[in-house]
């Protein structure tokens, strides 16, 4: 069983940036392909990045891409994503999830086997 824990959300203006962190438990982390995904109010739950267990592999969403970035420290136990150049539509809550089964990456959250309870990023015009 892993938990996941983020931290690091918050209230920021259009253009600064916010660094998440996911906290997770268990003796498996470096095993997993990490993930984080998120929701705005009214809309359904959609991919933002991945990474896969060594760190070498990574993905991100087109909305993202060149301004976040995912990273993870397999001896913390813990993924990050710095957030950066942040604009309004990019308020959600953000949920970081762990994949024990993905060699690679996975934009499928259907892939994810464990989620975080999810930290709320608001970004204000």
């Amino acid at each position: 069983q892993v938990q996941l824990v983020e931290s690091g959300g918050g209230l920021v203006q259009a253009g600064g940036s916010l660094r998440l962190s996911c906290a997770a438990s268990g003796r498996s982390f470096s095993s997993y392909t990490m993930g984080w995904f998120r929701q705005a109010p009214g809309q359904d739950q959609k991919f933002v990045a991945a990474i896969n267990w060594s760190g070498r592999s990574t993905d991100y969403a087109d909305s993202v891409e060149g301004r976040f970035t995912i990273s993870r420290d397999n001896a913390k136990n813990t993924v990050y994503l710095q957030m950066s150049s942040l604009k309004p539509e990019d308020t959600a809550v953000y949920y970081c999830a762990a994949d024990s089964m993905t060699w690679g990456t996975t934009r499928m959250a259907a892939e994810y086997d464990y989620w975080g309870q999810g930290t709320q990023v608001t970004v204000s015009s």
